[in-house]
């Protein structure tokens, strides 16, 4: 509880400094080089460096500190070796962490790895843990699966991120079957829009933007899912992109 502040009473009483382990870890080199020499990575209002978390579907996944504004595309192809299958086979990135809204390969081709520019796609630089789904990726069942993390990690403080969490959860699996009604696509968009930003902590928001992000880009397979599946046909991931082909 706070007061007292950890800056005056913090572990053991005693004061203490509570920040990001990468904020502390470059002090040092911008006392020594001033802030002029770290200001001087990225674009306005974008500046320095960031350490930044690769996963999923490149040729080497890595964690690689890079300077702020960045091509996402460049930071993909410098340190991971390019896209598993080549830049075509891409079909998604969040760039910033589970909790931020995916962007599509058509986005990702010009995205900047900095705050202004990912926000103006509707996602977020976040922690700029960068997770990459190819064409095979199954991006429903995807999000149904960062559904159920955060609907674990709720403390069940707040209401909206107690029952919300459990809610979205639960018809994102029906989604990824295909087992959920059309209505209810805007259903879960509407409870999404009431659990972000009602919540005392970020972590409402954090359930909500990924399923946002899926619905913004990927509605049409959803849709196409829910469709085949009242129509008794099986869901085989990887048919609409044969079907394409």
């Amino acid at each position: 509880l706070k007061p007292p502040f950890p800056a005056g009473a913090g572990i053991y009483g005693c004061p203490t400094t509570i920040n990001n382990v990468e904020s502390i870890s470059v002090i040092g080199t911008i006392l020594r080089r001033g802030a002029e020499w770290f200001a001087g990575f990225g674009r306005p209002n974008n500046t320095g460096t960031k350490l930044m978390a690769i996963s999923g579907h490149v040729n080497k996944p890595c964690v690689v500190e890079e300077a702020m504004s960045i091509p996402l595309r460049q930071l993909l192809e410098d340190h991971c070796g390019g896209i598993r299958g080549g830049w075509g086979n891409l079909k998604a990135v969040i760039p910033g962490g589970s909790s931020v809204r995916m962007i599509p390969a058509h986005e990702a081709e010009t995205a900047l790895m900095d705050f202004d520019s990912l926000s103006a796609l509707k996602s977020g630089l976040g922690t700029a843990a960068v997770i990459v789904m190819d064409q095979s990726t199954d991006i429903v069942k995807a999000v149904a699966r960062l559904s159920y993390f955060y609907k674990h990690e709720s403390c069940g403080q707040c209401t909206p991120c107690r029952e919300g969490t459990g809610w979205m959860w639960r018809v994102m699996e029906r989604m990824a079957t295909g087992e959920a009604e059309m209505r209810e696509i805007d259903m879960l968009l509407d409870v999404a829009s009431q659990v972000e930003g009602h919540t005392i902590c970020g972590l409402g928001d954090a359930a909500a933007w990924p399923i946002q992000g899926l619905f913004r880009h990927f509605r049409h397979e959803v849709e196409e899912r829910i469709t085949n599946y009242r129509a008794g046909k099986p869901f085989v991931q990887g048919a609409t992109l044969q079907a394409a082909e």
